[in-house]
């Protein structure tokens, strides 16, 4: 049995690899943008990329890798054997059964896949914002919306292994085109790429005339960067943010309706903003949810390990399904 465990968490821009201990501590970190290589096949530019992510993890902390437990989150509708069915956010790896790719490369049978917002969740429901609470929505905002459900203390799967993608509600009838094929999809307007699409948006306003100073065009602004001149106070960049808010809330309250859930975790990349989005998204769940007052209440918290949360929950899973 390993004391140590390596969680990937696989998105649509960067791929993050973490060496957990099994009380959560971490204890190394690297990076890597995720491939989008259409010309190889489903998968390999992918598991080429985690290959080479793991190997360095592994020699920089003296791991023996075929050894090591590897965990592996990944970004779409991944089925309980663990193949990437269909991944919006990664089209060159649809399809593809990563877990066989990657252990193949590694040379080890103890690699072992799951959604990347399910990981996210077990780390919350084991380690932060939900421990202790049984009854749980994560949500993930990264390049897109992620979602896990822990349902009286367990998460829930559903059939195939599906349940969870809350990115894919429709909020917008006849709204924004998604990469899943829809229109309207949730995670088009309160996720990072929601964010850029905004941003975008308003400097065609003129309502930006500071960041587009400072960055010269509506597409050199990143999201990071709104979020840093936000908490700088910059109220154009907090504009933005309220907007996102608003989204934000618009889905849960359908989260509410439909599961009755009585608290939320949220993470992802947009997490790191959670002190100005979060309380602007309570005020407008307040407004959003029926019968909101005849409710027990409804708290919205930020994830506990932020950005790191699915490769953390990833790691866990290894641990679990290499005993």
């Amino acid at each position: 049995m390993s004391d140590v465990a390596i969680g990937v968490d696989v998105g649509g821009t960067k791929a993050l690899a973490l060496v957990v201990a099994r009380d959560g501590r971490v204890l190394g970190e690297a990076r890597a943008a995720t491939p989008h290589d259409a010309t190889r096949e489903a998968g390999e530019a992918t598991a080429a990329a985690l290959t080479d992510l793991v190997h360095h993890l592994a020699a920089t902390h003296q791991l023996n890798v075929a050894a090591t437990p590897v965990g592996v989150g990944l970004p779409g509708l991944t089925r309980k054997d663990g193949r990437l069915a269909f991944a919006p956010n990664l089209q060159s790896a649809s399809g593809a059964d990563l877990g066989s790719l990657l252990g193949a490369s590694l040379a080890s049978s103890r690699v072992f896949c799951e959604n990347d917002a399910n990981c996210a969740t077990v780390a919350e429901h084991e380690w932060g914002a939900g421990r202790g609470v049984d009854d749980f929505v994560m949500v993930t905002l990264g390049t897109g919306i992620g979602g896990g459900i822990i349902a009286e203390g367990k998460l829930l799967q559903g059939r195939s292994g599906f349940a969870g993608e809350i990115g894919h509600m429709v909020v917008e009838a006849h709204g924004i085109p998604c990469p899943c094929g829809g229109m309207g999809c949730w995670e088009r307007y309160a996720s990072g790429s929601g964010l850029k699409r905004l941003i975008r948006e308003a400097a065609k306003e003129g309502q930006l005339p500071t960041l587009l100073a400072a960055h010269g065009s509506a597409e050199m602004i990143r999201p990071e960067d709104v979020t840093q001149a936000g908490a700088e106070g910059l109220e154009e960049a907090i504009d933005l943010l309220r907007q996102v808010s608003w989204w934000l809330a618009l889905g849960l309250s359908n989260l509410v309706a439909v599961l009755d859930s009585g608290h939320f975790v949220i993470g992802g990349g947009l997490s790191s903003a959670s002190d100005l989005v979060l309380p602007f998204t309570r005020d407008y769940l307040a407004n959003l949810v029926e019968g909101y007052q005849s409710r027990p209440a409804i708290t919205v918290a930020a994830s506990m390990f932020g950005p790191r949360s699915g490769a953390m929950g990833a790691a866990m899973i290894a641990f679990e399904r290499d005993s």
